[in-house]
């Protein structure tokens, strides 16, 4: 006898459920074999109206998708003429999973509850008036102009436009006394993701679960394929939902970076490099333009190292831009008679850069084009990490904190050290690439063929003579 049969045999239980509406008791049926019957634990809405929204990480097959259908389903249907929001990463994920998928739902909710299903629309219209709409994630600007009670937004950490598409989401979900949201994932360390688990017990309740707590559920031959991940990286994060530090999966190792000393003397630098990663477009605020400065010095033993002396990201106008490049030549740097100003501006040649180098060839100062060719970003940094790995790049120490880089050069060592995919901005990932590939193919720097120590120093070019040879030469990063 089942668990809803057996709460039937009471007489009460038998005249308050006739006394229900013929809607009220499909929604009463179905809602108690969910809950009494086929949930499990974590499956489970969270008690208590604190919260707003219900953040669920869980491994692969753990049963969130399953979960976060039935409880919108549910909300949808108890409130009569209500919105609700449902968006995937990609308009075939809304259909195939969130609308008609296994435990999509379409799946989930008792047909005669549905008055109409229009697939194109991904749009669920319910014999009470409530519309359950969907809209993927990767087109961020239609969350303009829609409102909603709640939602559901499926495989968060998965969404291309993550950033941009969750701030548009927030200003729609504004109706009713009390919003809801859940959101689903398998966990990754993106921003939002992060933000959300900060703000737990505040107007966030988390549920984590692994593939484990499902694992009776899942077919034979899904558990022995994902199983043989248990003890990796990704099976940390893709079978127990564990948020995996950005920095372990990196390109680039924090330790590769070698710290110079609090209070150490500042090397004699032979010469400076700022390398910019324009925005790609000027009317995205979410796109920051960077740079980074090189410093180019001879330690006491070893080849040439370089250090970065500054950083800086800004979300700038093409106005303020450059301005503020002009500016930053400006700028000296080292100490005493080691003092030196910038000797080459590096700019790659695309999106608002075109104008900028335009703009400051005009002015007379030393700007070059870089263009990266066909590689991507991973492939950009990827070739000069054995520069880094090779202990040719300091950074600044905190007088403060000793073994950690200074406070402003912090969020640059991270980003490029989470990259690729612990970041949502890759400006300083570009910036160290271009620059340490334009220094290395300059041959300022070479871990490949060191200098020997036979060389006559008659024969090396000083800081302004090398200059003066690259600026006669056919610019290599222009074609």
């Amino acid at each position: 006898m089942s668990a809803l049969e057996s709460v039937m045999e009471d007489d009460k239980t038998q005249k308050e459920f006739t006394a229900l509406t013929p809607h009220q008791q499909i929604v009463f049926n179905w809602q108690f074999r969910w809950l009494n019957e086929q949930a499990l634990k974590h499956q489970i809405e969270p008690s208590g109206d604190w919260w707003n929204i219900w953040l669920l990480l869980a491994g692969r097959g753990a049963g969130k998708t399953r979960a976060a259908a039935e409880t919108l389903a549910s909300w949808a249907c108890e409130e009569a003429g209500t919105r609700w929001l449902v968006s995937a990463p990609t308009s075939g994920d809304l259909k195939s999973t969130c609308f008609e998928g296994d435990s999509g739902l379409l799946k989930v909710i008792p047909p005669l509850l549905v008055a109409k299903y229009n697939s194109s629309l991904h749009e669920i219209t319910l014999v009470n008036g409530s519309l359950i709409k969907g809209i993927p994630a990767s087109e961020p600007e239609r969350f303009r102009g829609p409102q909603f009670h709640g939602g559901w937004l499926d495989e968060l950490a998965a969404w291309e436009y993550l950033r941009e598409s969750w701030d548009m989401i927030q200003f729609g979900i504004r109706l009713g006394t009390r919003t809801k949201l859940i959101c689903s994932t398998t966990p990754k360390p993106k921003d939002v993701v992060l933000e959300l688990i900060d703000r737990e017990g505040d107007d966030v309740t988390i549920t984590r679960a692994s593939t484990y707590s499902n694992i009776k559920n899942l077919a034979p031959s899904f558990q022995k394929q994902i199983l043989q991940y248990e003890g990796t990286n990704l099976g940390r994060q893709e079978i127990h939902a564990e948020i995996i530090d950005p920095e372990e999966g990196g390109i680039v190792k924090r330790e590769w970076f070698k710290l110079w000393g609090a209070g150490k003397p500042f090397p004699k630098l032979e010469y400076i490099l700022q390398s910019y990663d324009c925005a790609t477009s000027d009317k995205t605020i979410n796109d920051p333009t960077g740079c980074i400065t090189f410093g180019v010095f001879k330690p006491l033993d070893g080849g040439m190292c370089v250090m970065i002396l500054d950083c800086w990201q800004d979300h700038l106008q093409y106005p303020q831009l450059r301005p503020k490049v002009i500016d930053e030549f400006e700028v000296v740097y080292g100490e005493g008679k080691g003092k030196k100003r910038v000797d080459v501006i590096l700019v790659e040649d695309k999106s608002a850069g075109i104008s900028l180098i335009q703009d400051l060839q005009q002015a007379s100062l030393p700007v070059i084009a870089y263009n990266p060719g066909r590689a991507d970003k991973v492939q950009r940094l990827s070739i000069v990490a054995n520069i880094i790995k090779a202990g040719r790049v300091y950074v600044p120490e905190s007088s403060v904190k000793p073994g950690f880089v200074k406070d402003w050069a912090e969020g640059c060592v991270s980003q490029i050290c989470s990259f690729p995919e612990g970041t949502v901005h890759d400006e300083f990932v570009d910036c160290i690439s271009q620059g340490l590939r334009y220094l290395r193919d300059a041959g300022w720097i070479s871990i490949d063929f060191p200098r020997e120590d036979s060389v006559d120093e008659d024969d090396v070019l000083d800081a302004d003579e090398y200059n003066q040879r690259v600026r006669s030469m056919t610019n290599p990063y222009s074609a």
